[in-house]
């Protein structure tokens, strides 16, 4: 299950607002994108392809390699990390939690120092409280980032420093931010703390959305004077009777006030111009085609999560879905496998595409049950 969502994340089923006349704003960032969670639609981009510096939004990942170690129980929040001397191998102007490596710090602080405070010392004392080494750490972030279908990124550190090797895209810290919360629901609530002091010193947490919008509970920010000011952002509002999500990346603005103006900006059109509608309920029969050489005669197709598509507003009455599958439809067939695909039109175009979903399993029939379909399907 783990594995089948990371591989819908990656995918972005994406909406095309042009599809329904709906023009997304203009934002004043290099790159950019604006996601449903929900619904896992891309509702609107600019360059979300463009190979990008991360900066600090390198630190999501060293956050969700730690969400994991926790999780599996190879590190846990109360734990005291006896902290290696290379944590002095971080350049002097980035930001720090001012370790002092003759002391001990636990798990909790240092995720403080990563999150809140964008600490490198902090992320390198995670890396080390994991793999033993930060290049160890490093390796792992790779096949973390391949196995989520982070087909344009790679990572040469644990926290962002600038390295001509070390890149990613919008849309790649797109599918990893949104893993990271749905994976981490618990954990994630570290990203809306305002405030964190360690060794006497205390620092804020520098999305500036945390104190302008109420809605908005995280993520990260990342600045280098290559990368220039990002911004990944999400935010909570109400929608109908029940909450919607909407995630912002935005890459490479000039200015921290920049990127938090055209991160808020971004968040509001995508919540005013869209509503969020729930489809089909998870395990919902949809259609029961024929199965042929099967222990029963048809098998329900649906989905095992709720389907939820985010549509400009008024646009509803417009949408039609088309079911496409291969036909027959031959046993044996596995519970959840893939049979078909959904189709969400508008204005003749494909603005959601979904994986339909046989839900439940149909064994083979007995020999004579599969001889007589055979027969049958020669003469259908």
């Amino acid at each position: 299950m783990k594995n089948l969502l990371a591989t819908c994340l990656a995918l972005l089923m994406l909406i095309s607002t042009s599809a329904l006349a709906l023009a997304p704003p203009t934002i004043a960032a290099r790159s950019w994108i604006l996601f449903d969670v929900a619904s896992h639609q891309t509702l609107a981009s600019r360059e979300p392809h463009l190979r990008i510096e991360p900066a600090s939004l390198t630190k999501l990942m060293t956050a969700y390699l730690v969400f994991e170690a926790i999780k599996e129980g190879k590190l846990n929040l109360s734990q005291e990390i006896k902290v290696s001397p290379s944590i002095w191998k971080v350049q002097p102007e980035a930001a720090k939690m001012f370790i002092d490596p003759a002391l001990s710090v636990t798990v909790e602080d240092l995720l403080l120092g990563l999150i809140v405070q964008s600490a490198n010392d902090a992320a390198i004392a995670l890396a080390e409280a994991v793999d033993k080494s930060e290049p160890a750490f490093v390796e792992r972030m790779n096949r973390t980032a391949a196995r989520l279908g982070l087909t344009a990124t790679h990572f040469v550190n644990s926290h962002g420093q600038t390295d001509s090797q070390h890149y990613s895209t919008a849309r790649d810290l797109s599918v990893l931010a949104l893993q990271l919360i749905n994976e981490f629901p618990d954990h994630y609530k570290i990203f809306s703390t305002k405030n964190f002091s360690y060794n006497k010193i205390s620092q804020s947490n520098r999305n500036r959305l945390l104190w302008l919008d109420t809605t908005v509970d995280g993520m990260k920010t990342g600045q280098t004077n290559t990368a220039g000011y990002s911004l990944i952002a999400s935010a909570i509002r109400p929608n109908g009777d029940s909450n919607r999500r909407l995630l912002s990346v935005v890459i490479g603005a000039d200015s921290d006030l920049a990127r938090t103006q055209e991160s808020q900006k971004l968040l509001n059109w995508g919540f005013l111009n869209f509503d969020m509608v729930k489809l089909y309920p998870k395990n919902q029969t949809i259609l029961s085609p024929s199965v042929w050489k099967g222990s029963q005669a048809t098998v329900p197709l649906g989905f095992n999560y709720d389907v939820y598509v985010s549509l400009p507003r008024g646009t509803l009455s417009k949408i039609k879905p088309v079911i496409e599958r291969p036909d027959p439809l031959i046993a044996p067939i596995a519970q959840y496998s893939r049979v078909g695909t959904l189709k969400i039109m508008g204005e003749g175009k494909v603005l959601v595409e979904l994986p339909l979903q046989a839900l439940e399993q149909v064994n083979s029939a007995s020999v004579f049950g599969r001889l007589l379909d055979s027969l049958r399907m020669f003469f259908h």
